[in-house]
């Protein structure tokens, strides 16, 4: 269970962060309390594993990535684990996903891929295909962003 702070902490941090010398400082006083109770909250939450990690998004499209595309692949479910698992250890990987296949989709793992082109997201590839011995592959481009948001937590709790 979590306490009332602690879910307004976590309602506080899912947004855009205020890039000032102490942003912990302006979430205290927006939900009533220390800069110190914050940070130690923060602290607790990833230590029980609560808040898994803590990072920056950045806007790809504006830092001269103007290609991404989710890779599906083909595996055997009996090396999808290592597969995965070597295919996320790749830089250009930024999701790695194991998903079940559905009718006449076979496809079962899932990296997104970021460049600055199409046709090196298909280089990203092809170097994944061959470091992994996987060939069965399609790669989705994105066309257009319709929607993109995080999973927003508590969102009631700084209304409150």
């Amino acid at each position: 269970m979590l306490t009332e702070l602690e879910k307004k902490v976590i309602a506080s941090i899912q947004g855009d962060i205020s890039i000032t010398e102490r942003p912990f400082l302006e979430i205290a006083e927006k939900i009533g309390t220390t800069e110190d109770d914050v940070l130690r909250i923060l602290q607790d939450l990833s230590e029980r594993g609560v808040i898994r990690r803590f990072g920056a998004t950045l806007r790809h499209q504006k830092s001269g990535f103007r290609a991404n595309a989710m890779v599906a692949w083909k595996v055997d479910e009996d090396r999808i684990r290592a597969v995965g698992q070597k295919m996320a250890a790749f830089r250009e990987v930024t999701h790695c996903y194991r998903r079940d296949p559905s009718g006449e989709w076979p496809y079962n793992l899932y990296t997104m891929i970021h460049a600055k082109d199409e046709e090196a997201c298909h280089g990203i590839a092809r170097k994944l295909s061959r470091e992994t011995g996987e060939t069965d592959y399609n790669l989705l481009f994105s066309r257009r962003e319709l929607k993109k948001t995080s999973m927003q937590y508590f969102p009631d709790v700084l209304d409150a």
